[in-house]
């Protein structure tokens, strides 16, 4: 009777599997995790290394060339008359103290007063004319109005440069035959209008897509509820429209004050066409003239150095004034 209980037992019991070996399971979880975890780094590995090799390295170097100077022994002629050495912060002095670069800083600074403002302005204008409900051609105005953005900078400042000359200016005809001269701009203290002038017309078609774009994010409920209490469009667009987009009115600040400070391509192509601009009209042009004209690349480094952490405290400090006001909706 109890062999053939134990028989029975054993025929029902499932077959025993030998124990796994110490930390074998643990292994096999690593081989299964592996491949998953890594794939985020295999994906990332490219666009790490372009921004390694095209953006930290030329960084990471402009910034070790400024402290850095060539030293000449005896007239600078022969091997070994010219040697790298260690310079501190002397390129930065230099920089600090040359009137070219500070009196450039100044100019870029009313250029920005000048043209910022009224760039976004009319950003905003054209973005909430072209939102408001009557309003015909909608999409040929707004391609109108964007397509100059699309026109390179070195174009656009010959298309305008040639628009300025008294010579050749259709303007200027017209200007004679009524009467009221010819007036020459980049030979007058109008210079930095004209180069003004020539960025608002690129670049208030960007800014206006992109207030245009918040615009037509914002639900129509809230337009007809205004509505059904009497504000009218100008009300709506003041008190609910304008308020909304302040987000997207810092950003494209934030936008417009960096190209400002890195103004460059417009000063440089209209100054074989006139003497009142000099080359060191803009900070980027000083940069310029000293890495190419001077060969002095180390002030050109310190140069470069301080015009991206003067944009760096620029944007953030704007932006860490502004951010409490204007995104306290988005918490």
């Amino acid at each position: 009777m109890t062999t053939s209980t134990t028989s029975a037992a054993g025929a029902s019991a499932p077959p025993t599997r030998p124990a796994p070996a110490p930390g074998a399971s643990a292994a096999r979880g690593k081989r299964r995790r592996r491949p998953g975890s890594a794939a985020p780094y295999a994906f990332l590995a490219p666009a790490m290394t372009l921004f390694a090799l095209f953006l930290a390295l030329p960084i990471g170097y402009a910034v070790y060339l400024s402290f850095r100077h060539v030293k000449v022994s005896g007239l600078g002629l022969g091997k070994g008359a010219r040697t790298e050495v260690w310079a501190g912060l002397e390129n930065y002095r230099t920089a600090l103290t040359d009137p070219d670069f500070v009196a450039s800083v100044v100019r870029v600074l009313v250029y920005g007063v000048v043209l910022v403002p009224t760039m976004l302005g009319l950003a905003l204008l054209f973005a909430l004319l072209l939102d408001a409900r009557r309003v015909r051609a909608k999409s040929f105005s707004r391609l109108s109005i964007f397509l100059p953005y699309a026109v390179p900078a070195v174009i656009s400042s010959l298309l305008w440069g040639f628009l300025y000359l008294p010579s050749v200016s259709p303007i200027t005809y017209v200007t004679e035959k009524l009467g009221w001269g010819s007036p020459d701009i980049l030979d007058s203290g109008w210079v930095l209008f004209a180069i003004a002038n020539i960025a608002l017309w690129g670049g208030v078609g960007f800014n206006m897509v992109v207030i245009y774009t918040a615009l037509k994010a914002i639900p129509s409920d809230l337009y007809e509820a205004a509505r059904l209490d009497g504000a009218t469009e100008r009300q709506i667009a003041w008190r609910i429209k304008v308020p909304i987009v302040l987000p997207s009115l810092i950003l494209t600040f934030i936008f417009s004050m960096i190209a400002t400070l890195q103004v460059f391509a417009e000063p440089i192509t209209l100054k074989p066409l006139t003497n009142t601009i000099s080359s060191t009209w803009s900070p980027l042009m000083t940069v310029y003239r000293d890495a190419f004209v001077r060969n002095d690349i180390y002030s050109a480094a310190a140069l470069s150095v301080v015009i991206a952490i003067a944009t760096l405290v620029l944007s953030f400090g704007f932006l860490r004034l502004v951010q409490r006001r204007a995104f306290s909706q988005e918490k």
